[in-house]
């Protein structure tokens, strides 16, 4: 009898499947694509093997599953074991495959942010451009500090560096030197020292309890008046009130952030009125770009060879970390 793979996706193209399917039959494994969103709960039942971006109440359903493949970096919604018939389902996830487009996203509005967009934003809605020139700045020469130093932060680092950065320093749990884009590493208990000499901040954290409200009021407070802040990992990374706080009293200067608390914005939510800010609904990463779709896949038909072998995933995720 054969195995069965459910693949949750609707941006396979037919590479993406030809890919799949050569895998799986190597494997020993049938394949089904449900392209909706969704798996079906009558049929939840019949896999091994679930790879996708399926809604977490789904998978409890799921009860010959042995192995769950996230197609996103972040597993926030996936790691609690009463998602799963089983404490021994295996679950990995895809970091890795969003570096580039998250990275590009972040230089953007790290650039419009620089470039005073806000305030020409300002202009172009009022129909009135002014004679006011507000006053420029770049990256080149610039002190960034990169919170969050995985393949979204060191791909950032990257392309700074490139640009010109004075100094890139990064920021982790362990201080580990992982890149030559970094000028210096620092551990997170060290952050505190690192922010005042920060003019360009970026975020890229996974949501686990000590990420959780890192850059509170007193971090901001440390930050320089002219610093911007870019997040990109977690809303719940920030304090919000804190942040809104400091950027109408002009106490730092702009901010950019991808994700919040709660998603979606409500319609009055404060946020939308925050001088100097710069709000992106969750779309940094995604599957926007056809490179990101066949790292992805690629990701995980590696793996689905270790899984078949008995070999140990690579992306494999602790689900006690939650990365």
């Amino acid at each position: 009898m054969m195995r069965k793979l459910a693949v949750v996706a609707d941006y396979l193209n037919d590479s993406h499947r030809a890919h799949i399917e050569k895998m799986a039959g190597d494997a020993g494994f049938t394949v089904d694509y449900f392209t909706e969103g969704h798996l079906p709960q009558d049929r939840a039942g019949e896999y091994e093997v679930i790879y996708g971006t399926v809604p977490p109440k789904e998978l409890k359903a799921a009860t010959a599953l042995r192995w769950f493949c996230c197609a996103y970096a972040g597993m926030d919604q996936w790691k609690d074991d009463a998602l799963y018939h089983s404490s021994e389902v295996m679950l990995s996830n895809s970091s890795g495959a969003y570096g580039v487009t998250i990275s590009e996203h972040m230089v953007m509005v790290t650039l419009m942010l620089l470039r005073q967009m806000p305030t020409v934003q300002e202009w172009m809605h009022r129909h009135d451009w002014s004679d006011e020139k507000p006053p420029m700045r770049s990256v080149c020469g610039s002190r960034i500090t990169v919170l969050g130093t995985g393949d979204i932060g060191t791909s950032f680092a990257r392309r700074v560096k490139a640009m010109g950065a004075k100094t890139v320093v990064g920021v982790s749990r362990s201080g580990r030197h992982v890149d030559d884009a970094y000028d210096a590493m620092y551990t997170t208990t060290q952050l505190d020292q690192v922010l005042p000499e920060t003019e360009i901040l970026v975020m890229a954290l996974p949501s686990v309890a000590d990420t959780v409200g890192i850059l509170s009021r007193e971090r901001i407070a440390l930050l320089p008046r002219d610093a911007i802040v870019v997040n990109v990992g977690r809303g719940t990374a920030i304090d919000q009130e804190a942040l809104m706080e400091a950027l109408n009293a002009g106490r730092i200067a702009g901010a950019a952030l991808d994700v919040v608390v709660p998603e979606p914005l409500p319609r009055e939510h404060p946020l939308w009125s925050t001088r100097n800010l710069l709000l992106t609904p969750h779309i940094s990463g995604n599957m926007s770009l056809g490179y990101t779709c066949d790292i992805n896949v690629d990701m995980f038909c590696r793996d689905l060879e270790n899984y078949a072998a008995g070999r140990p995933l690579e992306h494999r995720v602790d689900r006690k970390r939650g990365y």
